[in-house]
């Protein structure tokens, strides 16, 4: 009993067991250098952004019928009632869409995202790591990423229940977001976003925004519960105590 309980331990934490990141060589700092410039703090450009394919006003996702009774549902008992008014982030893919600066910073085996809204932070591995077949649930999901000539691709699998597909759109445990990274110009980056999820969408949601650099900037630190003024009661309404 004692030794099927120690090889089952053994396995149990072996399937725990995150792959580690190498000792960088010279070799691998040289590499960083080839790639294209990511570096710095960058703000979504509002008005040019967020455009579908074939250009005009985005689209929205095409949605399942049964997600489509789930989105009516949302938006019956009341957008503001979410989780967020609680300083819960609103994950992934939202955040990538949030009206804050982000910073980027590239090391050997991983691109790493700051996000100023919520002090967040995403790692996209680049270390060749195959997505996990049982994925944790996180907000930012897990992103592994590969350079197809200068473009950063990243798939993201492993969802939080929290998080949306889209505002007021919910998703299955099958969504899978891939984005694009490009550099259009010297100081402007390119992030088309797809969206499957076999359950909740009839089509892909493809959606693309525009980021512009600014090299003299800084992320800002963002505490979202100190002075707080919003929440969500036990019953799930929204409120704000403007006595704070």
């Amino acid at each position: 009993m004692k030794l099927a309980l120690a090889a089952a331990l053994a396995i149990s934490l072996a399937a725990q067991q995150k792959p580690a990141l190498k000792v960088p060589t010279d070799a691998d700092w040289a590499a960083i250098a080839k790639l294209p410039d990511f570096t710095g703090v960058w703000e979504q450009t509002f008005g040019g952004g967020g455009r579908g394919r074939a250009g005009g006003p985005p689209a929205g996702p095409q949605l399942t019928p049964a997600y489509a009774e789930k989105r009516r549902a949302i938006v019956a008992k009341g957008a503001e009632d979410k989780e967020t008014a609680n300083c819960l982030p609103p994950g992934m893919p939202e955040i990538m869409g949030q009206p804050y600066p982000m910073e980027f910073l590239l090391t050997p085996g991983q691109v790493t995202i700051v996000i100023e809204a919520y002090s967040q932070v995403r790692h996209i591995y680049t270390d060749g790591r195959p997505l996990p077949d049982d994925p944790e649930e996180r907000f930012f999901g897990t992103s592994i990423g590969h350079w197809d000539n200068g473009t950063l691709v990243a798939e993201t699998v492993g969802f939080s229940p929290q998080t949306e597909l889209a505002p007021n759109v919910p998703h299955s445990g099958r969504m899978k977001i891939v984005e694009r990274f490009t550099l259009t110009a010297p100081d402007t980056m390119s992030i088309e976003t797809t969206i499957t999820d076999p359950e909740a969408l009839t089509a892909p949601f493809t959606s693309t925004r525009t980021l512009r650099r600014h090299r003299a900037w800084t992320i800002a630190e963002y505490i979202c519960e100190e002075n707080n003024r919003n929440s969500v009661d036990d019953n799930g309404k929204a409120g704000i105590n403007i006595r704070k």
